[in-house]
């Protein structure tokens, strides 16, 4: 007979107590599954990622090339459509990122998530595992955007250092905005109310952001308001990255340092709340 569970030796520290190398190695494993699994599901659908360019190719190719010619935003030194590309590429890790919580409740329905969360892996890496995931779509947009950028003769930086940081924030921009979806997706729990906050949040985020516009001509309110806003550390960052010669509005370490505070700060949120998806 095999022997029960409750006759297992109790290691020290407590019941939960594992050895540091154990917690790591199984976290690592965790991640790689996550991120193995998303990959399959990617490579199952890729008109996915075919449909996701739709939208930031009409914003840079129409928006932005009418704002280029009249000149209606000022810009400083850079023309509209380098302001811009930098802007879009954050909001499409946004909107992907944000409705991350539509594929949580589907998996909750699905039973995925409760093998998730059977198995010895900590439940904040198990958490982290799933918000850095995320990123392989921002990855993908990235890639399209850059290639509309030059298709559209907007100057960018190709510098290999300049490349690390825009792939370190949409990693970080990723993590945030998927984090905050899975936490609004564990609180509601269906997919039709997830929808409604979806949609309610993406368009004030992006607005009340830097991305379309400079925070210098903003009223003073927007201005708190842009500042309050993670989306404006994320669209600074990779402005400050992507265009030789922009002025940034925040310094690069506080652009880097709010949005990995604040996925951090998401990630422990949701390792708490994170059972409930699969009740």
């Amino acid at each position: 007979m095999q022997q029960s569970v409750l006759n297992k030796p109790v290691p020290p520290g407590g019941p939960d107590a594992t050895p540091v190398a154990e917690v790591v190695v199984g976290g690592a494993a965790q991640i790689a599954a996550v991120f193995g699994y998303e990959v399959r599901k990617l490579a199952h659908d890729p008109s996915e990622l075919l449909m996701r360019a739709v939208q930031p190719a009409l914003w840079l190719v129409v928006f932005g090339s009418v704002f280029t010619q009249i000149h209606a935003i000022p810009t400083g030194s850079l023309t509209y459509l380098e302001f811009l590309t930098p802007g879009i590429l954050a909001q499409s890790v946004l909107f992907v990122a944000i409705f991350y919580g539509m594929a949580s409740i589907r998996e909750r329905e699905l039973g995925i998530v409760t093998k998730f969360l059977v198995s010895p892996t900590p439940r904040v890496v198990l958490v982290g595992g799933r918000a850095l995931s995320a990123s392989l779509r921002g990855f993908s947009q990235a890639v399209i955007i850059f290639l509309l950028a030059l298709a559209l003769s907007v100057h960018l930086n190709f510098a290999p250092l300049a490349i690390l940081g825009v792939l370190v924030a949409i990693v970080l921009g990723a993590a945030l905005f998927s984090t905050l979806s899975m936490i609004i997706a564990s609180l509601v729990k269906t997919q039709e109310r997830f929808l409604g906050i979806g949609q309610l949040m993406t368009m004030p985020l992006f607005f009340a952001s830097n991305a379309i516009y400079p925070v210098s001509i903003m009223p003073l309110w927007l201005r708190y308001v842009s500042y309050a806003n993670p989306l404006s550390y994320l669209v600074d960052a990779l402005r400050t990255l992507m265009v030789p010669g922009a002025a940034s509005t925040f310094p690069l370490a506080v652009d880097f340092g709010v949005l990995s505070g604040v996925a951090l700060a998401l990630i422990v949120i949701e390792s708490r709340l994170y059972p409930r998806m699969a009740q």
